[in-house]
């Protein structure tokens, strides 16, 4: 291996593990404050992306992330915190992650909303500890600005995903392949 592919390697593992580092860092210190900070950021989807308030009244819980830390050079890593609100009320907390490899440079944050919009959906995620994005129920990833046709009669997947509030520079916000664990907060 040439000096510069491994200075290259060593500083891809370097942004990532300092990703990593950021992002535990920037996780909710109390069950009260990331309610808090779940409502706020819901409160804010719903004024700035007006089509997501038909998901808000018909959905059976929310699961929001207010904010996930990403970041990386070759090798990124993201993971961020987030309460699953049923009726108002928080009913669990979550944390999501995930490492991902390739062409990628650069580190943002940004929100997530998942609207279970079924009692299927719902009961999967109360009985297991964990699940990956892709594998369990069915996740549909609404853009801003897609959700113009979705009315209560074309609602017909198990669950909805918003990302928001995009901060930084890096390409995509996807989280196929992400694992949401069930967490304790303080």
């Amino acid at each position: 291996m040439t000096a510069t592919r491994r200075s290259t390697l060593g500083g891809a593992i370097a942004l990532a593990a300092l990703a990593a580092s950021a992002a535990t860092t920037a996780q909710a210190g109390s069950a009260a404050e990331l309610t808090r900070d779940a409502r706020r950021a819901l409160q804010k989807l719903g004024d700035t992306e007006p089509r997501s308030r038909l998901f808000i009244r018909n959905a059976r819980a929310a699961l929001v992330f207010p904010s996930i830390i990403k970041g990386g050079f070759m090798v990124g890593a993201m993971t961020g915190d987030g309460v699953l609100l049923e009726h108002g009320r928080a009913a669990g907390f979550y944390n999501i992650s995930a490492a991902s490899f390739g062409l990628q440079a650069g580190g943002q944050a940004f929100s997530y909303a998942l609207f279970f919009m079924n009692e299927k959906a719902l009961d999967y995620i109360h009985k297991s500890d964990g699940w990956s994005v892709g594998s369990g129920p069915s996740v549909v990833v609404v853009k801003a600005g897609a959700a113009a046709d979705v009315d209560t009669t074309t609602l017909t997947h198990d669950v909805y995903a918003f990302p928001f509030a995009a901060r930084g520079l890096m390409a995509g916000i996807d989280i196929n392949g992400s694992k949401i664990t069930r967490i304790h907060p303080n």
